[in-house]
């Protein structure tokens, strides 16, 4: 395994173990984040594996269809790219919550 893909896996699995403790915190939204952040740089580590050159972009849609483009299955649906994609901005900004009826204050 390329240094570079270790590097993204071990970003990603930081970003999983952080939202492990924010779920078993109740902070729903930043666990959200993290988890959208995981499964981005898993992605983007698959593809650096892949010797594919990765874009500056936060779409689990985009990385999924790129995946594809060369061969590579994932076991995500369209529904569950389009979910993490939709979690990316609210989870991140007081945009409004990913969650229903959520308040942070």
């Amino acid at each position: 395994m390329k240094d570079e893909t270790k590097n993204w896996i071990a970003y990603a699995g930081e970003n999983l173990h952080s939202a492990v403790i924010l779920l078993e915190s109740g902070l729903l939204n930043p666990c959200l984040q993290n988890i959208q952040q995981s499964v981005e740089k898993y992605l983007k580590a698959l593809l650096l594996e892949k010797d594919q050159k990765i874009r500056k972009t936060h779409s689990i849609s985009e990385l999924h269809t790129m995946l594809q483009d060369i061969g590579i299955a994932i076991g995500l649906t369209e529904d569950q790219c389009d979910l993490l994609d939709a979690v990316y901005l609210p989870s991140k900004y007081p945009l409004g919550s990913v969650l229903p009826d959520f308040d942070p204050r």
